[in-house]
């Protein structure tokens, strides 16, 4: 990922999360080789040889592209990471920022920034240490050791590992799912679900969710319950 991709890719999300008509993102890589690899080292370091690198840590405030997907902590819209290859530093920095991660049984993931010199600053210190148990996630940040997609979905970081043949149809049955479902509800639950992660049960009850409120007092709150009771699929119209 170069500086030029970071900026075209915020373009996407931009349009992606304005667009009332979008419900569900796949995010994939092209090819069957790599997912992502992260960030391209090669400008990086014509960067840093021409002096026009600044000193980096977390985040990409004042980068182009930003914010970034990893740092999208407002977007509600479910984003699933159909992940096929390698899945590197960066890249699987993507993916552990996505709601579902679909991956093909030759999928590899891994954080090697300490054997570079560099830093997980997109969030993969910080994400890899929620989303595992600790000592399992500091043994891979640490020594930058390679997993594998059925060791990721035995860890929980992955949602369903199948044949690579099967990838597609695979999250074409999972987006199908989201589709299924209310869109506001949907965005409901993620912001609640996100919000309230680090919140005690107390504090989680009391706070405001705003895509809550929108879906309490939207049509499709309705539309829901009567469908049920009319034995119809419900016409969603994510207002």
């Amino acid at each position: 990922m170069n500086l030029r991709m970071h900026e075209e890719l915020a373009e996407i999300w931009d349009d992606f999360e304005s667009d009332d008509d979008m419900w569900v993102a796949v995010l994939s890589g092209a090819g069957d080789r790599a997912f992502s690899v992260g960030q391209d080292l090669k400008e990086l370091a014509g960067r840093e040889q021409a002096g026009t690198a600044a000193p980096s840590t977390f985040g990409s405030r004042g980068k182009p592209g930003w914010p970034r997907l990893t740092e999208r902590f407002d977007l509600a819209k479910p984003v699933v990471a159909q992940v096929r290859g390698y899945a590197l530093g960066g890249g699987f920095e993507l993916a552990l920022s996505c709601d579902i991660v679909i991956a093909s049984e030759d999928a590899t993931f891994a954080l090697p920034e300490a054997r570079l010199g560099l830093m997980a600053g997109a969030g993969g210190v910080f994400r890899l240490t929620r989303q595992l148990p600790w000592k399992t996630a500091m043994g891979h940040l640490l020594t930058g050791r390679p997993m594998t997609a059925p060791r990721a979905y035995e860890l929980g970081l992955v949602n369903e590992v199948v044949p690579a043949a099967d990838l597609d149809t695979c999250v074409e049955g999972w987006v199908a799912d989201l589709v299924r479902c209310a869109p506001l509800s949907v965005r409901a639950i993620k912001e609640a679900a996100s919000k309230s992660a680090t919140m005690t049960l107390e504090q989680a009850f009391a706070t405001r969710y705003p895509w809550e409120e929108r879906r309490m007092h939207s049509e499709d709150a309705v539309e829901g319950p009567v469908a049920f009771a009319e034995k119809r699929p419900p016409r969603w119209q994510a207002r």
